[in-house]
C-alpha cells in the first residue's frame, strides 16, 4: 500500500470523523507488495480531543472511556459502553447476537431471572411481497436458546426445541427449573409477529 493518509472528514462535533485512504496493487502479487506490517497515518485536529469518540470510516469507533490516555478504546459491535447482563431487551439484542441470529429477529419469549435466560426468537422467511394473509409471504422459522450470565454478557449454553428441562440440564445441571419446567415443545412459528424485531 502506498500513500496511506488520514484526514479529518467533518468539523468536530461530538465526535471525530476520520477517513483513512491509501492506494494498493490490488493484489499484484508481482509489484512486490506481498507481505503486511504495522503503518501509521497522523491527522491533527483543530482542537483538543477532549472526551469526544473517534469514527474510522464511518464504522469503527473508539473512546477514552477507560482507556489509558493517550490511547483510546476500540468500542465492539454492541457500542463503547455494551448494555450490563440481566433481564433487559438491550441485553436480549446481545444474546441474539452471541448466537448469531438473522437481522430482522422477533423475540418470542423471555424466561430471564439475571443469572439464566430461556429466549425464544423467530424470523421471517419467503418471498418478498405485499400480501401479509399470504402464508407464503410471512411464514417464519424459529429458534430457543438457553444462556448463562457472564461478565462480558450472556453465553449460550445449548440450542434445543424440546419442552421441559431435560436437554438443558443434561448440559448444565445448574439451570434452574422454574425458567424451564413449563415449557412447551417449540413449534414452528405462526405467521403473526408477536414482538418488536431487534
Amino acid at each position: 500500500m502506498r500513500k496511506l493518509k488520514a484526514v479529518l472528514t467533518d468539523p468536530m462535533t461530538d465526535l471525530v470523523r476520520v477517513q483513512v485512504t491509501f492506494t494498493s496493487p490490488s493484489g499484484d502479487r508481482g509489484s512486490g507488495c506481498t507481505e503486511e506490517r504495522t503503518a501509521t497515518a497522523r491527522v491533527r485536529l483543530p482542537e483538543s480531543l477532549g472526551d469526544r469518540d473517534v469514527i474510522v470510516d464511518n464504522f469503527t469507533r473508539f473512546t477514552a472511556d477507560g482507556a489509558r490516555p493517550p490511547a483510546l478504546r476500540l468500542c465492539g459491535k454492541l457500542g463503547c459502553t455494551p448494555p450490563a447482563t440481566g433481564c433487559t431487551a438491550a441485553s436480549y439484542d446481545q444474546a441474539l447476537m452471541a448466537v448469531g441470529a438473522p437481522e430482522h429477529t422477533y423475540r418470542d419469549s423471555e424466561k430471564c431471572d439475571g443469572r439464566w435466560l430461556v429466549l425464544d426468537f423467530s424470523w421471517r422467511t419467503g418471498p418478498a411481497c405485499d400480501d401479509p394473509t399470504d402464508p407464503a409471504c410471512a411464514s417464519r422459522l424459529g429458534d430457543r436458546w438457553y444462556f448463562r450470565a457472564k461478565k462480558s454478557g450472556w453465553e449460550p449454553i445449548i440450542r434445543s426445541s424440546t419442552g421441559g428441562c431435560r436437554d438443558v440440564e443434561r448440559v448444565e445441571p445448574a439451570f434452574p427449573t422454574s425458567l424451564c419446567v413449563s415449557l412447551a415443545p417449540r413449534e414452528q412459528p405462526s405467521a403473526r409477529p408477536s414482538a418488536s424485531p431487534r
